[in-house]
C-alpha cells in the first residue's frame, strides 16, 4: 500500500464572493435616516408652501374686500368679511390650535399672541370680535376701517413667508 494518502483531497479554492444583499446593518441604519430626513423635508416644504399659498390668497381675498367696500362704503359688511377672512385664515394656518371655538376676548387674545400686536385687544381690532353678530348696516361707533383692514393685513403678512419665530 504505497497510495498517496493526499491524492484524495481537492486542490484550493476561494471563498464566496461578498454578496451586496442584505447589508450590513449600517448601511440598515443610514437608509432609514435617509428616508426620515426625506419624509421631514417634504413635510416641512408642503406645510411652508400651504402658509405662503394660504398667506397669498388671504392677501388677495383682503384686497377684493377694500375694493368692495370702496365702492359701497359698507363698514360693518366690511368688518364681517374681516372677521370671517381671519378666522378662515387662522384655521387653514395653525390647523393645531383650537382657535375654531374661540370668540370674544378670548379670539382677540388669540389673535394678538399670535401676531404680537396689541391691537386687537386694546385698539382698533376690537370691533372684530363683534362684527359677525352685529345686524346688517350697523356698523357701531365712528371706526376707521381701513385701520381695521390694516391691522389684518399685518397679521396675515406676518404670518405668512417670513414668521418662523412668531408660531406659538
Amino acid at each position: 500500500m504505497t497510495a498517496d494518502p493526499l491524492a484524495g483531497l481537492r486542490d484550493y479554492h476561494l471563498p464566496e464572493p461578498i454578496s451586496w444583499w442584505p447589508p450590513a446593518p449600517g448601511w440598515w441604519l443610514l437608509a432609514s435616516l435617509a428616508a426620515t430626513t426625506l419624509a421631514a423635508l417634504l413635510l416641512w416644504r408642503r406645510r411652508r408652501r400651504l402658509s405662503i399659498s394660504s398667506a397669498r390668497l388671504a392677501t388677495r381675498e383682503l384686497a377684493r374686500l377694500l375694493a368692495e367696500w370702496q365702492s359701497d362704503r359698507d363698514d360693518a359688511a366690511l368688518l364681517s368679511e374681516l372677521s370671517r377672512l381671519l378666522r378662515r385664515f387662522v384655521l387653514v394656518r395653525f390647523p393645531g390650535d383650537r382657535a375654531a371655538g374661540l370668540c370674544g376676548e378670548s379670539w382677540l387674545r388669540y389673535l394678538a399672541d399670535k401676531s404680537g400686536d396689541a391691537g386687537f385687544v386694546d385698539g382698533v381690532g376690537r370691533c372684530l370680535a363683534e362684527a359677525p353678530y352685529r345686524a346688517p348696516g350697523r356698523a357701531g361707533a365712528a371706526l376707521d376701517a381701513t385701520a381695521v383692514a390694516r391691522l389684518v393685513e399685518r397679521f396675515v403678512a406676518g404670518q405668512g413667508e417670513g414668521a418662523r419665530g412668531r408660531r406659538r
